[in-house]
């Protein structure tokens, strides 16, 4: 064999074995892609149909292991609230998931319910949060904002009705600074208009006379109306124990949210 044949015949050769090598790295490098693309969709789908749902579980992780960890304690019961229920005046009706909290007792032969509802607290916690980013006099403003959160009104309501009576009075009154301000005092025949949540019973109250404006009573009868609640137990105490609670409440639902959420996107 020539030389020149022989080199002719190692060039074929060179190149069929870098052609080959080539079209095995190609091969190799659309298999890792194709299984990488596999993996990612295959992870995708384990979080539902879209691709962002693995950032946003773990951002929704990160926000309950921070609100965990702010709240000392957390799945302990707080001072505030096992004092208020070694009183054994009030009962607490607090339904998990629910916006509203409701404080029930007897009295003699009446029977109270006092209703709030913790979506006050959210409000004034964005109104909060619009005066933090726009305030420029730092602590002093923060410390102020603390003590507005602290001292927030709620609204609340109040039924009254008695065992040898049809009627009821219903009472809409703010929670605000350790007091409660009457804005009003409704009178109904039937009673059972005033805890009955149907579409008939608000049909029904959307009707009834209301009452007057509170202040606008004469100041000796606006002095008897609060010592009749005072008696009853609608004083100062519970005036400070409804905000505290409202707050605990709100974060609390606000870590079930959370963990709901999340356990609806990695589903």
């Amino acid at each position: 064999m020539s030389a020149i044949r022989a080199l002719r015949q190692l060039s074929t050769v060179s190149c069929r074995v870098a052609a080959s090598r080539s079209a095995s790295l190609a091969a190799r490098s659309r298999l890792v892609s194709s299984v990488q693309v596999r993996a990612f969709s295959a992870s995708a789908r384990s979080f539902g149909q879209g691709t962002a749902d693995v950032a946003l579980s773990n951002s929704l992780s990160e926000e309950l292991k921070y609100e965990k960890e702010s709240v000392a304690d957390s799945d302990k019961e707080p001072d505030f609230l096992r004092e208020f229920k070694a009183q054994g005046k009030w009962q607490i009706e607090d339904i998990p998931y629910n916006d509203e909290v409701t404080l029930s007792r007897k009295f003699g032969n009446e029977n109270m319910r006092l209703t709030f509802s913790i979506v006050d607290v959210r409000g004034e916690h964005d109104e909060g949060l619009d005066n933090e980013s726009a305030s420029e006099e730092g602590e002093e403003d923060a410390a102020q904002e603390e003590e507005v959160l602290t001292t927030y009104p709620i609204r609340a309501s109040l039924s009254i009705t008695k065992s040898n009576s049809p009627a009821a009075l219903a009472i809409d009154m703010m929670c605000q600074e350790g007091q409660f301000v009457l804005e009003n005092i409704a009178y109904y025949q039937d009673g059972n208009l005033v805890n009955h949540s149907t579409a008939e019973a608000d049909w029904k109250r959307r009707g009834i006379y209301m009452g007057p404006q509170f202040d606008t009573l004469d100041v000796s009868l606006q002095d008897e109306f609060d010592k009749f609640l005072q008696e009853r137990g609608v004083n100062e105490s519970l005036a400070l124990f409804i905000p505290e609670f409202a707050e605990f409440k709100e974060q609390a639902e606000y870590v079930k949210w959370l963990e709901g959420v999340k356990g609806f996107v990695d589903a």
